[in-house]
């Protein structure tokens, strides 16, 4: 893998943001380090010759922007959340005549249709709208498709089982040509979008956020403007969710939060 220097990578940065207008000054540098090496590998140049074809209006500079950013997600990974969620959120959310769920930085979709799920299970799918965002339309486009290997499904599967699943999870999708395809009664409540976190702003007023594992890739100063964005988006006495290895600390927004679950990282806006 080629190896970059700090400097190289604050170069490509810039040269990406002057481009495209998107700006990675606020992710947390090791990782862009990573990505940033293993593409300039990928593609068998260094670091000059990637800055002489990033041009404006091409559509190299797209691609290494979905390269860059994290796309990684399973069905109901982390089985112990959805658990916490369908036993403790979901009474509450009951009350509602109409839901509104936010998961940010879907990736290609694994959460959402995890969250449809249990909503379907908890007979709240009817009155419920997810937008499911991301910053790729790359995934995006396979998360709209709602296509999985099947390889993947035996895991997803246990992991169903863990977080209290009431059926099958093969309830919820057909096989055709050795891949699972999500069922269409679950992908009518799904909304997937393009948004950046780091640069858009509030679309809509939410009961639930999801915003797990995304945080981490951040610096304290681009996640403090995150939480802020999510903060606003979120109604009064909404419920917002981190990673496990996320936490609300340094946000300055702690006091506006219950504690629903530390170790869970569940949050209820209180004001």
């Amino acid at each position: 893998m080629v190896v970059l220097e700090y400097n190289q990578l604050e170069e490509l940065i810039i040269r990406i943001r002057d481009i495209s207008g998107f700006d990675f000054s606020g992710y947390a540098r090791p990782s862009l380090l990573r990505r940033a090496g293993r593409y300039l590998a990928k593609y068998d140049m260094d670091l000059g010759e990637l800055l002489d074809h990033i041009e404006p209006g091409g559509s190299l500079v797209y691609e290494l922007i979905q390269e860059l950013t994290v796309n990684y997600s399973e069905m109901f990974r982390d089985p112990e959340y959805f658990k916490k969620v369908r036993t403790e959120v979901f009474g509450y959310l009951e009350s509602y005549p109409a839901l509104r769920f936010w998961v940010a930085g879907c990736a290609s979709g694994e959460e959402a249709f995890s969250m449809a799920i249990m909503l379907k299970e908890a007979g709240l799918l009817s009155r419920s709208l997810i937008y499911a965002t991301d910053l790729s339309n790359k995934v995006l486009t396979s998360a709209r498709e709602g296509v999985f290997t099947l390889g993947n499904t035996r895991t997803f599967s246990e992991s169903y089982m863990q977080a209290g699943g009431k059926h099958s999870l093969s309830d919820y999708y057909h096989v055709a040509y050795n891949q699972a395809i999500i069922s269409p009664e679950l992908r009518k409540n799904i909304v997937f979008s393009l948004h950046d976190l780091t640069g858009d702003g509030v679309f809509n007023e939410f009961q639930f956020i999801s915003c797990r594992n995304v945080m981490i890739y951040f610096t304290l100063e681009l996640r403090q403007q995150v939480f802020r964005l999510l903060y606003d988006s979120l109604s009064m006495l909404g419920f917002l969710c981190l990673g496990k290895r996320e936490t609300l600390r340094y946000s300055g927004l702690e006091a506006h939060f219950k504690v629903i679950d530390s170790t869970l990282n569940i949050y209820q806006k209180i004001k």
